[in-house]
């Protein structure tokens, strides 16, 4: 590999990867486990609905009606086939999640830098490294600028590795972990590299340790923990009324053979089973969660883990960084300080003390402001470079050691606290600098100090910054203008109940002034990081209650952050981007990492990806957080009020003594009801668009059940009113034209497809008309395919020959009307609730 280094420095074309990529195959170390199309097909042939359907069928095929029994498998196919595409769907929005969430790295190809993922990488790649990055592959080091690399994933050992390029320095009799090489799931803590890629996936030293891993087993979310109980508890009452309905009918058919006794009283407890488990509140959860992560990528923010969808609705805190998410993290040089009066000289020195390839936005707009000034690269970064002393959050500073023609000069910049320590400056001079970093910092500038340090040979150059003598020059305050869109998204969070913190390295007057701006509650109550050090958890436990702005904080400080407001009962969601932020981001209930600026081990550990950095977006997703949550309740409550008619004339018609032959609902007539329910539940309901006054009402419990009391109630109520309508017409029809039971299971039935299509639209709000709702989505393409299809499907059963196949009957136009007219009342006396609740 190593003469391929270098040809050039162009990297691979691309089509010399896609070879490499057929030659190796993907970058990955547990290949992706495709499910075959036949294990989908027994997964879903394995849930209780399915496997009563195939009860069902066989009883008729053993009465001798192979007609029905032949229907029945044909709902089977049907419904298994509806079941696999929708299985088949989500998957494939939650692999196009996958992918767009996968650890990206930058490369060198066609001679252009470009972004791809990790499990592209091949053999030849270049791949360009810096700090934050996670390294997906192992490689040789071709180029290094203070690059240092935690190895302690794979050697145990906790200082970090600084890299250097062979022939340079003496990694060659090392042993077996080299200096000049890096290597797979090591982390990129300081500085930049180009690494030319050697080894990949299962290849790596990484990938020979890790040949055995596999997925590990994942808890189910608490609404999961909440449905399975539902379905169970459904499940287990259906049991006893299957076993009830069977010896009950079996008891009322004494006319007949024991064995037809026997099946009849069967196939009355299956259908009554089948009416009563709720199989749909599973794919409700799988189809909404995964749906709506779908919409939330597209409106710019990218949700890794599923169950963090759900929790989006309870967020009642939001912590986050003000540069780059309440700010644009466009930064300009605003004002200059010097204690000379020799303004250009602090710019010149604060312009040496800045990477030459800066990709940090307030060094980009410091050699921006050396450039206007007549400064520009060639000047300040010509001569010999003899020494950098990185930044790190505990210094809060940063230098550099250049050789000029006047000589050896020490460049450093950094924060005033950090900068003022290690200079000499008189007290009166002290008195002004600091004066003028208030004035400065109640602008909402933010303010660095500049210092100079003049040596004579290289033997005198301090080791580290910290025992540098140096001279303040000046102060520079950077201006960082707030987002247009922010102050809005501030009212709109304070209304919801959500509580806007501000979390920030940089000086806390600075951060207050910037919170006065967009008119942030409390944004006169200021912690320190160093005042936080000296106080017990229980100490900051009541003093997060009151405080909005926390500054001069280092990384660790955000997790003893999270954990108080956590134990004042809480849900945190906070922001991040760097190495050091990872464990504050997977302690929080929501972990927000940044997409443009985020470091690759910060998005690896956060539960949500902000690809655009903007504070709105946050907003929008809390927003659509609630949305999806409100959607999920609308459609399980949708469900139990559906089932309850569906389940009680299963139930009573047997109880009532109803010959077999006569019966409201029989097992193919449950069937059909289940393939309106399905696609209403899990296409129209999950499309519903947020309430008006989504946002002006307080987080919800994280605790609450799916199911509330409220919630339940409504539907008893609404599924009672359908049912009293439905039974009552069928028993008047049976009553009146008892040699035609299929007239009246007809009437029954067409009442309850009717009634279906109502209630959603009935439940599309809790406190909205109805007519308002259907107004607001008379465009959407969906809810009419929906509503035509039913109605369509309805047609197409009652008035073609297919009706005799169902053991129904063709109904005049009068007794549509009728039934019509009696499903409107069953359901729209449920808007005059609403009137009486406003």
């Amino acid at each position: 590999m190593a003469e391929m280094k270098i040809n050039n420095l162009n990297g691979l074309t691309t089509k010399e990867a896609e070879n490499l990529q057929r030659q190796f195959g993907k970058n990955e170390l547990v290949p992706e486990k495709k499910e075959s199309f036949i294990r989908k097909i027994l997964h879903v042939m394995s849930e209780p609905m399915f496997l009563l359907l195939i009860i069902a069928a066989t009883v008729y095929f053993v009465l001798g009606e192979p007609r029905d029994g032949a229907v029945m498998l044909l709902f089977v196919v049907g419904i298994i086939s509806i079941e696999v595409n929708q299985e088949w769907k989500t998957d494939k929005t939650l692999k196009a999640l996958k992918n767009l969430s996968a650890p990206r790295i930058r490369v060198l190809r066609d001679g252009e830098e470009k972004t791809i993922n990790s499990s592209d990488l091949v053999p030849g790649d270049l791949m360009l490294i810096s700090e934050g990055v996670k390294i997906p592959a192992d490689g040789e080091v071709i180029k290094a600028s203070t690059l240092c690399v935690d190895e302690s994933s794979l050697t145990g050992e906790s200082l970090g590795v600084w890299k250097e390029v062979r022939g340079t320095g003496h990694q060659e009799n090392e042993g077996y972990w080299r200096r000049d090489y890096c290597y797979a799931g090591t982390l990129v803590t300081q500085g930049t590299g180009t690494i030319l890629v050697d080894k990949i996936g299962l290849s790596t030293e990484y990938g020979k340790i890790g040949k055995n891993i596999v997925d590990a087993p994942t808890e189910d979310t608490p609404l999961q923990k909440q449905t399975t109980k539902l379905v169970k508890f459904s499940g287990a009452i259906a049991g006893f009324l299957f076993i009830l309905v069977g010896i009950v009918t079996f008891f009322n058919i004494s006319d007949h053979g024991m064995k037809s006794r026997v099946i009849e009283s069967v196939l009355s407890g299956v259908t009554l089973a089948m009416a009563m488990i709720p199989e749909e509140f599973p794919v409700i959860l799988t189809v909404f969660l995964s749906m709506g992560a779908w919409r939330l990528a597209q409106k710019k923010s990218l949700v890794r883990r599923l169950p963090s969808v759900e929790t989006l609705g309870a967020v009642s805190v939001l912590c986050v960084d003000k540069t780059g998410t309440i700010t644009y993290n466009k930064m300009a040089v605003r004002e200059t300080f010097s204690l000379s009066g020799d303004e250009k000289q602090v710019c010149r020195i604060m312009g040496m003390g800045c990477k030459s390839d800066a990709y940090d936005p307030m060094e980009k707009a410091m050699i921006k402001s050396c450039a206007d000034l007549g400064m520009p690269a060639e000047t300040l970064f010509g001569g010999q470079l003899l020494k950098e002393y990185a930044f790190t959050d505990e210094l809060k500073m940063m230098g550099n050691v250049w050789k000029k023609e006047e000589g050896i000069v020490v460049a450093a910049k950094g924060s005033p606290e950090s900068i003022l320590k290690i200079c000499s400056i008189p007290l009166d001079q002290k008195t002004i600098v600091e004066s003028k970093i208030i004035e400065m910092s109640s602008q909402g500038l933010r303010v660095i100090a500049v210092g100079q340090m003049k040596l004579q040979w290289e033997a005198e150059i301090p080791a580290t910054l910290v025992e540098c003598r140096l001279e303040l020059l000046g102060l520079v305050g950077l201006a960082d203008p707030p987002r247009e869109s922010i102050k809005e998204d501030i009212k709109v969070c304070t209304k919801a109940g959500v509580r806007v913190v501000m979390i920030t390295g940089d000086n806390g007057i600075t951060a207050s002034s910037i919170a006065k701006l967009i008119h942030m509650p409390n944004c006169d109550k200021i912690l320190r990081g160093d005042q936080l050090n000296e106080m017990t958890d229980d100490a900051l436990r009541e003093r997060v209650r009151d405080v909005s702005i926390f500054s001069r904080v280092l990384p660790e400080h955000k997790m003893r952050v999270v954990r108080a407001f956590q134990a004042n009962g809480e849900v945190v969601a906070m922001t991040g981007d760097g190495v050091n932020d990872a464990p504050a981001l997977k302690y929080a209930d929501i972990g927000i990492a940044m997409g443009k600026r985020g470091s690759e081990v910060s998005r690896e550990a956060a539960d949500l990806i902000l690809m655009d950095d903007n504070f709105s977006t946050i907003v929008e997703t809390i927003r659509d957080g609630r949305r999806i949550y409100d959607n999920i309740k609308k459609a399980v409550g949708y469900v139990f009020t559906i089932h309850i008619p569906i389940a009680l004339s299963a139930l009573l018609a047997p109880l009532l003594g109803i010959s077999p032959a006569s019966l409201f609902l029989l097992p193919l007539h449950v069937v059909l009801l289940e393939l309106v329910i399905d696609p209403t539940c899990s296409i129209v309901l999950e499309r519903q668009p947020a309430e008006r006054d989504i946002m002006d009402r307080p987080p919800r419990n994280p605790k609450e059940k799916l199911l509330t009391a409220a919630t339940l109630t409504k539907s008893v109520l609404q599924g009672l009113a359908i049912f009293v309508a439905s039974f009552g017409m069928y028993c008047y029809y049976l009553n009146q034209y008892p040699e035609t039971p299929s007239l009246a299971r007809t009437v029954g039935l067409t009442i309850l497809f009717f009634s279906n299509v109502l209630l959603v639209q009935v439940n599309s709000s809790s406190k909205e008309f109805m007519f308002r709702t259907f107004i607001r989505q008379i465009r959407d393409r969906v809810m009419w395919a929906v509503i035509l299809g039913t109605m369509i499907g309805l047609g197409v059963m009652l008035y073609t020959p297919l009706h005799e196949f169902l053991k129904l009957a063709p109904l005049s136009p009068l007794q549509l009307l009728s039934s019509a007219g009696i499903s409107c009342l069953a359901v729209l006396w449920y808007e005059l609730v609403k009137i009486w609740r406003k």
